[in-house]
Order: structure tokens, then sequence, then C-alpha cells
């Protein structure tokens, strides 16, 4: 199973939408698809239709609790299957504080449950607290929805730097997929030169850093109304609005994470990239 933590500490960029959307764009191409909703919001869960009350099971339980994860489980569609999250979640890191190995939880709760699965997507809180840390010691692969926005940068750096430390300490196979641009806005030069930036500033990459061969994904998510509208409805954007911008960029997205699992050539990518 591939694993993919879907991570940006700063809200509104983009992060559940892409997770809910990618899992879904993945589960209509066939493959079966592990959506956890590591945030105690609880976007994730709501935006596929999953409803959790205060006596259903959640991946709370699967952390505090030691609940067998297929116990947890929901199906949220052909192919995909949700591990659903409460409000209850926001008391998790405190009590996951005092424990040994706290950090790794989830990794090894999830861990039988993987066969049968094509792919695991973990929607990460916005924030880079002790749940995120889980989710990083969980996956192989990070997946960063970036805003294009000049102070976009910042908040990569310090992302970055807790990847490093989480690969250093906890989970060596590690690293950065890439980065997708989110509310997307094609005729501005403010978007295209962020992306210059972030094309750059990964290029530059030592082949030592979990970030070394990340690049910039071709696909950007465009601003599209239907994306914000749709959670609302419990739907995905394929099922809400097919025929939406929305719906033709998670998909041509979904195909190209696909396809970066099955090559090696990143490092190459980034320098046509760049040249560009």
């Amino acid at each position: 199973m591939r694993s993919i933590a879907v991570i940006n500490q700063k809200g509104g960029v983009g992060k559940t939408t892409t997770a809910v959307n990618l899992a879904a764009g993945l589960a209509r191409a066939g493959q079966q698809v592990l959506l956890v909703d590591l945030d105690a919001q609880a976007h994730a869960t709501m935006h596929v239709g999953v409803e959790v009350g205060p006596d259903d099971l959640s991946i709370y339980d699967v952390l505090i609790r030691g609940t067998p994860v297929a116990d947890v489980a929901r199906a949220a569609g052909e192919h995909l299957v949700v591990l659903p999250a409460h409000l209850d979640l926001v008391g998790a890191e405190l009590e996951l504080a005092e424990r040994e190995a706290r950090e790794t939880v989830l990794a090894r709760g999830w861990r039988a449950y993987q066969a049968g699965f094509d792919y695991g997507l973990v929607d990460c809180a916005p924030s880079l607290g002790l749940l995120t840390i889980n989710a990083l010691a969980a996956v192989e692969e990070v997946l960063i929805p970036l805003q294009p926005h000049f102070l976009a940068l910042q908040g990569l750096g310090r992302l970055l730097e807790t990847v490093s430390l989480v690969r250093a300490r906890l989970n060596p196979p590690l690293r950065v997929l890439g980065v997708v641009l989110c509310m997307y806005e094609t005729a501005t030069r403010l978007a295209q030169e962020v992306r210059q930036d972030v094309v750059r500033f990964l290029a530059s990459a030592e082949p030592s850093a979990p970030w070394y061969g990340a690049f910039v994904f071709q696909t950007v998510i465009r601003r599209n109304i239907k994306l914000a509208e749709c959670p609302s409805f419990g739907q995905t954007v394929f099922d809400y609005a097919p025929g939406s911008h929305g719906a033709e960029d998670y998909l041509a997205l979904a195909r190209e994470v696909a396809a970066a699992g099955q090559t090696s050539a990143a490092p190459t990518r980034i320098a046509e990239i760049a040249a560009s």
C-alpha cells in the first residue's frame, strides 16, 4: 500500500479538499483507497458523507483505546473506506502525551489493516502537533497542498524541517512526494511567480534531504466554487459536480500521483519545470 500524508500546518490552503478528492479520484480509477481523518474538525469525514455520533467508533478509539481499525472503518463509496474522526479527537494529543512510543500509535494501529488497499491517505490536522507526527511516522510519502502566495515558502520551510526530524528519528523511508498548488488563478502573475519560487526551492535540495526529488505537480487545482460547495452536501466533487473544473483537476492529480509512484524520474521533472 502506498501511504501518503496530506499535510500543511496552515489552514485554508485546500488540504482536506485535496485529501478527500484525491482519494475519491484514485477510487474512481479502481484503486482501493483508505482515507484516514486525523483532524479533530472531522471535515474529511463530513466531506464524504459519513456521520459519526458521540457513541460511534472513530479514529480516536484506535489511537487511545487500541480499538481494531477494522471495527472503525466505514465505507464511503465504491473502493473508498474512511477511518472517521469525531470532535473527541481534540483531546487525543493530551492523552497520548504520557504514553511511551506515543509518536507511532497510528503506525502500529493501522498496520494489520493495510492488506487489500492500494493507497492510504491521511488528512492531517492544520498543525505540527503529536497527531501530525503520528501521521508522518506512519506513512512513506508526504503531499503538500500550497496556496500560491508569497508567505507560502516560509511555512513550507518549517514543515520540511518537521519532516526531516521525523525521518531522522522515527521513519527513515519518509520522503516528500511533491507540492500541489491549490486555489490557483492561472491568469495571475503572482501564482506563476510563486510556482517558480517553489520549483527552485525544491530543485536546490541536497540529496540527503527528504524532499530531494520532490516536485511541483504539473496539475494545479484551479479556484472553483464547486469545490467549496460540495462538502456541505457530504459529497466529493465527482458526485456533486462531475463536469466541473474541480473534478477535472483532481482526476488529473490522481493520475499524476499514480504515475509518480511508478517512476523515479522526479529529479528530471524538476529540471524540466525549472527550465520552463
